[in-house]
């Protein structure tokens, strides 16, 4: 435990500034707000920087300068791609109009740089559940929606576009978002085989959204986007040593991603900077639900603050950094020495701190409703599509077994399974007890007990713990951000939370962190391809296995030790 004695007029000043951000609307119209030479005005930025390593503001400085075009950094995305795919697997197609959209981005500069988007002429991969109304697919890595056509752009694609971002191609994922069956592994799908971390090729590289966060981490774009229910941003992003935040469930529109449960699921943005993190933040936003009775900040990056730890409160939660609960002893090595080094830089560190148990809620409250929803939600999803037979769960589930050798010769589908067997209606008293004994327990007896008893800025937690669990449940947003490199060469992050629309606190303090460690590291491709695995013996329809049996949820605590949706 560590902490410092900063007074508490200072301290609350501290907390002022965090939480007093320049309010504005939220509609369409924010992501041209600010404008590139509005952003470039505000930074001070050499041009003297290697385009691979750069962060937007300092691409912006390059292309408003001559000394770089769209074009050659999207050539150069693609010939990264061309060359470190095959092993990687990051990337299930690119967009064949790619260059001819970067064409259009440097045809637009000069003329009045002041209304050019946030993003404009920007390579950015997108995951292969968020729906793109161009030549690629969108298909959640499954062959079952191959060839399938969507009634439009997801809005949030709607919103890089309109930014000025070139959308580079689709990145690899774990199938179905990780919500099929009990894989042994993370980041394979039938679309797009095995995604491969790049610091240790036989590391997990964490999923679902492993392909987007690889994709950010070997610079095969300049931002990715990703999905979380829980965990899938986060998780990959600690996994490669990028910056992941998964916004509060609500700020970024669900319009166009292909679902799991609509009460967790939220896209957010994957980065090798918070600095680019927050300035993609801008452009999702697309506020729904109650948060859309919120006002908003108008630009993210206002929060960038190399001095946000001074009198920031911190709480611990070293419940996640137990083995039980998924932690690694090397990454939490690297966790311990950053918090010590954040209650140097003047953090005050609250050791312990008990945000909730997610064991009393995962399996028998937070995945029935996730499996109710999923039921539901897809069948929604499907009955948009035009130029496909799939309109319900159990057509997928058929499809699977009809396509076995392709779909499961790894794992099964218990997941789809048994979201089938559920009455997926949300008036279900299972599914109401589930939900209400889900909001009780990670909501307001957890998350929002632990900040109002320790007046918190935010809770800490190790990467690739279930320090996700309560934020996806309650729908308050999360942060990944570098560490280091443990001893066995696993790259660790620090995971952040915070309560509702704590973004603008979250992102302060982790640029700080950022600022503080200068953790991030270039991949270093150490390791092994690993074999890849058995086969799982489901589709010999001779010995009558064809398609796995319905599991039960108590299959499901003993198959599955830390799932990330």
């Amino acid at each position: 435990m560590g902490g410092s004695n900063r007074s508490t007029s200072r301290r609350l000043s501290r907390r002022t500034f965090l939480t007093s951000a320049a309010i504005g609307g939220a509609s369409l119209a924010a992501v041209q707000t600010p404008g590139v030479r509005a952003a470039l005005r505000n930074r001070a930025i050499s041009s003297d920087v290697e385009p691979l390593r750069a962060t937007i503001p300092e691409l912006h400085k390059l292309m408003a300068s001559g000394h770089l075009t769209s074009r050659e950094l999207t050539e150069t995305y693609l010939r990264r791609i061309k060359r470190l795919n095959p092993l990687l697997h990051a990337v299930i197609e690119v967009n064949p109009d790619a260059l001819r959209i970067a064409d259009r981005r440097d045809a637009q500069w000069g003329s009045d740089d002041d209304d050019l988007g946030p993003l404009h002429g920007i390579p950015v991969l997108v995951k292969d559940n968020i729906a793109t109304d161009d030549a690629m697919e969108t298909t959640a890595g499954s062959l079952a929606l191959v060839g399938s056509v969507v009634p439009a752009d997801a809005t949030l694609i709607a919103h890089l576009r309109r930014a000025g971002a070139v959308i580079l191609g689709k990145a690899n994922l774990s199938e179905w978002a990780n919500f099929r069956g009990f894989a042994p592994f993370e980041g394979w799908s039938a679309r797009g085989g095995f995604t491969r971390d790049p610091y240790k090729l036989q590391l997990n590289p964490s999923g679902s959204s492993s392909g987007s966060a690889v994709g950010a981490a070997a610079n095969l774009c300049a931002v990715a986007i990703g999905t979380e229910t829980d965990g899938s941003i986060v998780a990959p992003s600690g996994n490669n040593l990028v910056v992941g935040l998964k916004p509060t469930v609500g700020l970024v529109s669900q319009s166009g991603i292909i679902p799991i449960g609509h009460s967790q699921d939220t896209a957010g943005p994957i980065g090798r900077t918070v600095t680019d993190v927050a300035v993609t933040l801008n452009t999702l936003k697309s506020p729904f639900g109650r948060v859309a009775r919120h006002e908003l900040p108008d630009d993210y990056t206002d929060f960038l603050d190399d001095d946000a730890l001074e009198g920031a409160r911190i709480g611990i939660d070293r419940r996640q950094f137990r083995p039980a609960y998924g932690a690694y002893p090397d990454v939490i090595d690297v966790v311990n020495h950053a918090i010590d080094l954040m209650a140097d830089a003047g953090a005050e560190i609250i050791d312990p701190v008990d945000p909730g148990d997610p064991l009393s809620w995962f399996f028998d409250f937070e995945l029935p409703v996730l499996l109710f929803e999923f039921k539901g939600d897809i069948a929604k999803y499907l009955s948009g599509l035009g130029n496909t037979h799939m309109r319900t769960l159990a057509d997928l589930i058929a499809f699977n077994v009809d396509h076995c050798t392709e779909e499961m010769k790894y794992f099964g589908q218990e997941l789809f399974e048994m979201a089938e067997a559920t009455s997926g209606d949300l008036t279900d008293p299972e599914y109401v007890k589930a939900r209400r004994m889900c909001l009780k327990l990670a909501r307001r007896e957890g998350i929002n007990q632990a900040l109002e008893t320790h007046d918190l800025d935010a809770i800490l937690t190790p990467s690739f713990a279930f320090g996700s669990s309560g934020p996806a449940v309650s729908g308050y947003p999360i942060m990944s951000i570098p560490a280091g490199i443990g001893e066995k060469n696993r790259p660790a992050g620090i995971w952040l939370s915070g309560g509702f629309l704590s973004e603008p606190k979250l992102i302060a303090i982790g640029y700080a962190i950022e600022q503080l460690l200068d953790a991030r590291r270039q991949p270093s491709f150490r390791g092994h391809v690993p074999p890849k695995p058995p086969d799982a013996g489901l589709c010999d329809p001779t010995a009558g296995t064809a398609g796995a049996k319905t599991a039960t949820r108590a299959e499901m605590r003993a198959a599955v030790q830390r799932p990330n949706f």
